[in-house]
């Protein structure tokens, strides 16, 4: 079984390996959101896979504070969606739930997803 929690943060960050003149290689900002998926069951008596609470706890000081209006490329060095998702699946690697997929929205419409495919 799987469940999901939304998050959001705001940070700046620019692409510098697109082409000059390419609007991505120029500084902007995004209200990026993101998805963190937990894989497991449901334990008893609760009956669930783990308490949102803690699981946004857990977020909020390993990402959210890390990340949030910041200039991401000082955290990572290529900010693409794509490394966004893989660096939150780096970084709660460590978390006491099991994250199997990170879905990172620069966008309403554009996305990247890792799964962890070690778990």
């Amino acid at each position: 079984m799987v469940i999901g929690k939304q998050f959001t943060f705001c940070a700046s960050h620019h692409l510098p390996f697109m082409p000059l003149g390419h609007k991505c290689s120029n500084l902007h900002g995004h209200t990026f959101k993101f998805t963190v998926y937990i894989g497991g069951e449901p334990s008893e008596p609760e009956g669930m896979i783990v308490d949102f609470g803690i699981m946004k706890e857990w977020v909020q000081k390993e990402v959210i504070e890390k990340l949030d209006h910041s200039h991401l490329n000082d955290t990572i060095p290529n900010p693409t969606a794509e490394n966004i998702s893989l660096w939150i699946m780096e970084v709660l690697d460590d978390a006491p739930f099991n994250v199997v997929r990170v879905r990172v929205y620069e966008s309403d419409t554009a996305f990247a997803e890792v799964e962890n495919a070690s778990r």
